[in-house]
């Protein structure tokens, strides 16, 4: 049986992983490791807290009596680190938590990897490690790293300490590397979940710059499986890039949010746009479909419906999170713009 500590699992990415393993897999045992910061809902895995095969445990990554503490009792013979700070915006207002979450965070969980013989890690990076792309051009696995954020330079350095104890240590690891990801239970401090929040309320739609920003655009479900593929088939060591094919510019996506609510492009507001801003990612994603047979199952057209029936259907999740400190938040970053 895997038995599996997914960190980070209450977030957007960690908890669809956890939904679908739980699903799809009955025969895993899933425990969730989630500091429950901002980004963090246990609405999102409501209907598992009472499985056998899954338990929460509320805690920091940086923990390191802890983390060992949950692979003991639980005998976890996999790791899998979606926990991260991963807004962009945030890492330029407050880049420290970001560094101590992402790097330092990372470095607790290799420590207790390798001192407790784990079978597999696996680390959840982003193509954003790679820095940015002209008009032409696709990231590969062998791409070098040139990150241009906070969050990218924080990820980077993840993803450097992770190889450096498979080098060092042995320990056997794999890295992904994901565009951007979109679907159910995403915070809204992301662009579709934000755009469409904003447009179901009739508010105006901040989009930085001149809105053609490009970004590779993949359904958060076929993420979820290309990670299981890796668990299951990768050999230690390699490097996956995991991407939707689905090119499309901030404002095209913007779009077809606006037509599918019946809303006005008129709600479209430029604001000021993000300091060093990368251009355009793409993904070069043929490995991980030649060598695990993964592919993305979703076109972005029914990703988009998927995602906005369901945040139509569920404006109560949606309240719950748009409140309090993130409205702060959002105020404070595009309120004055």
């Amino acid at each position: 049986m895997k038995r599996i500590l997914v960190t980070g699992g209450a977030g957007f990415i960690g908890s669809n992983f956890v939904r679908m393993v739980l699903s799809e897999h009955p025969d895993c045992f899933v425990v969730n490791l989630d500091k429950l910061t901002y980004a963090g809902n246990l609405e999102n895995l409501a209907e598992f807290l009472e499985r056998k095969n899954y338990k929460f445990v509320k805690g920091d990554i940086c923990d390191g009596a802890l983390i060992e503490k949950i692979i003991e009792e639980y005998q976890i013979n996999a790791i899998i680190n979606f926990a991260a700070e991963s807004h962009v915006d945030r890492s330029i207002a407050e880049p420290k938590i970001f560094i101590e979450t992402n790097i330092a965070g990372t470095l607790t969980l290799l420590e207790a990897a390798r001192d407790k013989n784990i079978e597999r890690f696996v680390q959840i990076s982003t193509d954003e490690v790679y820095g940015s792309l002209g008009a032409e051009g696709k990231f590969t696995e062998q791409t070098l790293l040139s990150p241009n954020s906070p969050y990218s330079a924080s990820k980077a350095a993840a993803d450097h300490l992770v190889k450096a104890f498979g080098h060092t240590w042995g320990v056997k690891y794999n890295i992904t590397r994901c565009s951007n990801n979109y679907g159910e239970y995403q915070f809204p401090e992301k662009m579709i979940p934000l755009m469409i929040n904003n447009a179901l309320n009739d508010k105006a739609l901040p989009v930085y710059g001149d809105g053609l920003y490009v970004r590779d655009w993949l359904y958060v479900y076929d993420h979820c499986t290309a990670i299981w593929q890796v668990l299951q088939k990768a050999p230690s060591g390699e490097i996956y890039n995991i991407g939707g094919c689905n090119e499309k510019a901030n404002l095209e996506v913007i779009d077809v949010i606006l037509g599918r609510l019946g809303k006005p492009k008129s709600l479209i507001k430029h604001v000021t746009d993000r300091p060093g801003h990368d251009r355009r990612y793409a993904i070069d994603a043929s490995k991980i479909i030649s060598e695990l047979n993964w592919r993305p199952s979703v076109s972005f057209e029914e990703g988009m419906n998927k995602t906005i029936d369901w945040y139509l259907h569920n404006k109560q999740w949606l309240g719950n999170v748009v409140s309090g400190d993130y409205q702060k938040y959002y105020d404070s970053m595009y309120g004055n713009r």
